[in-house]
């Protein structure tokens, strides 16, 4: 018997996407964003979550989206990648999906070079596109980042 995959599943402009359920911290309520000068595009800015600061990443940006003002109902996902904490503005969050290995496909057997998506889960009402939050961001990205928030004097990684 293979061991099940845990992971959270939200949407974005009316698609679904999931996170593996052991990078992510929390989901909340989404708070205003604060801007931070110089970022990538990709990066929104920061918020202040229970004393610490961390990156908004704009996935929206990322996959090709127009970008929308932040609503009361949208939710921000604290994950971690290997370098740093991370926020994920979304739409709605799904909640926790459990799926067998055999039900989640690699991406490199559907679309050779997807470079955000890490697989597909396949579910009752459709697919999750699971990202793989370590490739979100280039090297580029990565170190304007990493400089700008040091030069801000926040530093948000774990």
């Amino acid at each position: 018997m293979s061991n099940p995959v845990q992971l959270l599943g939200f949407s974005l402009a009316d698609q679904q996407y999931a996170l593996h359920l052991d990078s992510v911290d929390r989901a909340v309520r989404a708070v205003e964003v604060t801007p931070l000068p110089k970022v990538p595009e990709i990066v929104l800015g920061v918020v202040d979550v229970h004393g610490q600061v961390f990156p908004v990443l704009n996935i929206r940006k990322r996959f090709g989206f127009p970008d929308k003002e932040i609503d009361l109902t949208d939710r921000l996902i604290i994950a971690r990648t290997r370098k740093r904490t991370v926020v994920l503005l979304v739409d709605s969050v799904i909640g926790v999906i459990e799926r067998s290995e055999q039900e989640v496909t690699e991406a490199e057997k559907i679309v050779p070079g997807m470079e955000y998506i890490e697989g597909v889960a396949r579910f009752e009402d459709g697919m999750l596109l699971i990202h793989d939050l370590d490739k979100f961001l280039s090297l580029d990205e990565e170190e304007a980042l990493y400089n700008v928030m040091q030069k801000e004097g926040v530093n948000g990684n774990k």
